[in-house]
């Protein structure tokens, strides 16, 4: 099994759909996939086609207890018959969740860790809220290896080398995770876009993989509860499929 944990302290930066095609990417390639959504705005079970699940990751880290995830995972509501990873759903209770997990002067930064225990999927994918707080740092230890998602924009790698340093500190503490890379995520064909990505390459060299270009499916697709694989040949949604596959390749090559 891989626990990934997908990053940004930046919100707005599409991590969530990056999640999601990730997962759907994954699941078409034969694999069993496992998505956590740490994140209290809950989008990643939203596209997922769950909600107000009663068992969910705010019960979970609540119990802290050994293998307290595995009552918690869920069926998505993807249709039948195509790519389905599973999810332990999110809830907005989390956001008071993390005020409380702070007073625990043992235990507050590994809960999540410890409820995983068991669980047993080929990939566990943590989708992370957009901060630098418990919840992300919870998905952070409970990870092998990390992507950073980012976007061509001003600013954008200052964003990434604090997330990396981050990693890196957790990394100090337990030897894990690692940084799987760094995505591109909505990649346009404007002057701007292409700018900012050159200015990424140049920084992060080998770290970069495939970009996610901009296309409205994606968007659509996460809108509807759906999988990208579930429009057709609706415009742009082949391109955006083959793009998340791409990804995963480059991905799992690198996972070992």
């Amino acid at each position: 099994m891989t626990t990934l944990t997908v990053v940004n302290q930046k919100g707005g930066v599409g991590k969530t759909t990056v999640t999601l095609g990730l997962a759907e990417a994954a699941c078409a390639a034969g694999h069993s996939v496992l998505v956590v959504d740490l994140d209290p705005q809950s989008n990643a079970s939203a596209g997922l086609g769950v909600w107000n699940a009663s068992l969910n990751i705010d019960s979970v880290l609540a119990d802290a207890a050994p293998a307290a995830a595995l009552a918690a995972i869920t069926d998505s509501g993807w249709p039948d018959g195509g790519p389905c990873p599973q999810l332990v759903p999110g809830s907005y209770a989390l956001a008071s969740r993390e005020p409380q997990m702070a007073a625990d002067l043992v235990g507050a930064q590994d809960r999540l860790r410890i409820a995983m225990a068991g669980v047993s999927h080929d990939l566990v994918l943590i989708d992370c809220p957009p901060s630098l707080g418990l919840l992300c740092i919870n998905g952070l230890f409970a990870a092998d290896r990390a992507m950073i998602v980012t976007e061509p924009a001003a600013w954008a790698a200052d964003g990434v080398d604090l997330m990396r340093s981050t990693i890196t500190r957790v990394a100090q503490r337990q030897g894990t995770p690692t940084v799987a890379g760094v995505v591109l995520n909505r990649m346009g064909r404007t002057r701007d876009n292409a700018y900012w990505a050159q200015q990424l390459a140049e920084r992060f060299g080998s770290e970069l993989l495939p970009p996610i270009p901009q296309r409205a499916a994606i968007a659509e697709a996460s809108g509807q509860s759906l999988p990208l694989r579930a429009l057709g040949r609706r415009p742009g949604a082949p391109e955006a499929v083959a793009a998340f596959d791409g990804l995963w390749a480059d991905l799992e090559r690198r996972l070992g």
